[in-house]
């Protein structure tokens, strides 16, 4: 189920900063990205596999984190990321914050 090293590092190669880059955004984006893919594919076989849904929430999760990251901090960086791995563009206007979010008193 999970990456072997060459896919990760293949992943990586695609969107690195330099030569040994590997804890970039983008790296980390790159990874996510593919393991998400897998992890969608098995549960599309696997339905009731709910250990491995709660890692695919938990992984999105974190890439939307990053993503928003690069977004805030290079935007023209994360247009190219999204552009190269075909991520669904997020618009941060639209987008809920999570400091938006109320709380019931």
């Amino acid at each position: 189920m999970a990456l072997t090293k060459r896919k990760k590092t293949n992943e990586m190669k695609k969107v690195r900063r330099h030569e040994d880059d590997t804890g970039s955004p983008e790296a980390q984006i790159a990874v996510l990205t593919r393991e998400i893919d897998e992890l969608a594919r098995h549960l599309r076989k696997n339905r009731k596999d709910r250990d491995s849904r709660l890692g695919l929430l938990k992984k999105v999760e974190k890439r939307r984190k990053l993503v928003r990251y690069l977004q805030d901090e290079d935007p023209e960086r994360y247009n190219e990321i999204a552009e190269e791995l075909d991520l669904k563009k997020i618009d941060l206007e639209d987008a809920p914050d999570e400091s938006d979010e109320t709380e019931d008193s």
